[in-house]
């Protein structure tokens, strides 16, 4: 099963922000590597945003199976459905995910350590520095 790292971050929550995806193949072969920086947000929408792009990712692909890990235990459980989504700004993006979630097929969410999703972590530096240095999109 394809499975999609993604993290988000933001330096000042809120301030300058970035997520990063790094999406590997069943035999762990990198097929994507996407960042973003977003001009001021909190971590918690950089995550969601990360978890939009890899959604993303698999739709335009036609995958049906799509594994994410992410070391936010908040956007793992409310995916998961053990946590309500109570902040107003998440939840359009919540929504969001869900509804890609549902075109999809089949997508499972494991919440990980931060030292087992790295990549995710430099990719979404990547973009906050980015973000910093006012080149956001």
């Amino acid at each position: 099963m394809t499975t999609a790292y993604i993290d988000g971050g933001s330096r000042g929550n809120p301030g300058p922000a970035g997520y990063g995806v790094r999406i590997v193949d069943e035999n762990g072969q990198v097929q994507a590597e996407l960042h973003q920086s977003l001009a001021h947000a909190t971590n918690n929408v950089a995550e969601y945003q990360g978890l939009l792009a890899a959604l993303a990712w698999a739709q335009d692909r036609g995958l049906r199976r799509l594994h994410i890990r992410s070391d936010s235990e908040l956007l793992v459980r409310q995916l998961k459905g053990e946590y309500r989504v109570k902040n107003p700004g998440l939840q359009p993006l919540y929504q969001e995910a869900r509804e890609r979630v549902a075109r999809i097929g089949k997508v499972t969410f494991e919440h990980v350590r931060r030292e087992l999703n790295r990549e995710a972590d430099r990719l979404a530096n990547l973009a906050m520095d980015e973000a910093a240095a006012g080149r956001s999109l």
